[in-house]
């Protein structure tokens, strides 16, 4: 779903936190296309508890399906950060992160924060797209 005003297209996927919150699962501003942090909760189910690689490819999954809205796949990504509960989990998220992005090389940032909402997240990642002249 899509809703466009004053030149922003909104994009919701339907998820819970959207109208509880209030967000957009992603906004899109001329060729710029900012997608809100995503998590591994899919149709609310909480997917890959206990495991950060399965979380953030999770994560990056459902980023993916909101570019895929508008047209963009994962090679359009130029920006991506991802937000780690434990540093220990450092290398399992870099490694998902690879393995979605190896060929798009987006600039990246990986922060430790203190927790998110749910107790079971260990990462939550947005993404930032360009959709410019292919």
């Amino acid at each position: 779903m899509t809703e466009a005003r004053d030149g922003v297209q909104r994009i919701s996927s339907g998820g819970p936190y959207e109208d509880v919150i209030g967000y957009s699962r992603a906004v899109v501003v001329g060729d710029l296309v900012l997608v809100s942090g995503c998590t591994s909760i899919v149709d609310g189910l909480f997917i890959g508890e206990g495991d950060p690689y399965e979380q953030t490819l999770t994560a990056f999954q459902v980023a993916e399906k909101a570019l895929q809205q508008i047209g963009l796949t994962r090679d359009d990504v130029v920006r991506t950060r991802m937000y780690i509960t434990h540093a220990r989990d450092s290398d399992a998220v870099g490694r998902a992160h690879k393995e979605m992005f190896d060929t798009a090389r987006p600039a990246a940032t990986m922060v430790v924060v203190a927790g998110l909402i749910d107790s079971r997240m260990l990462v939550e990642v947005e993404v930032e797209a360009y959709r410019g002249a292919k």
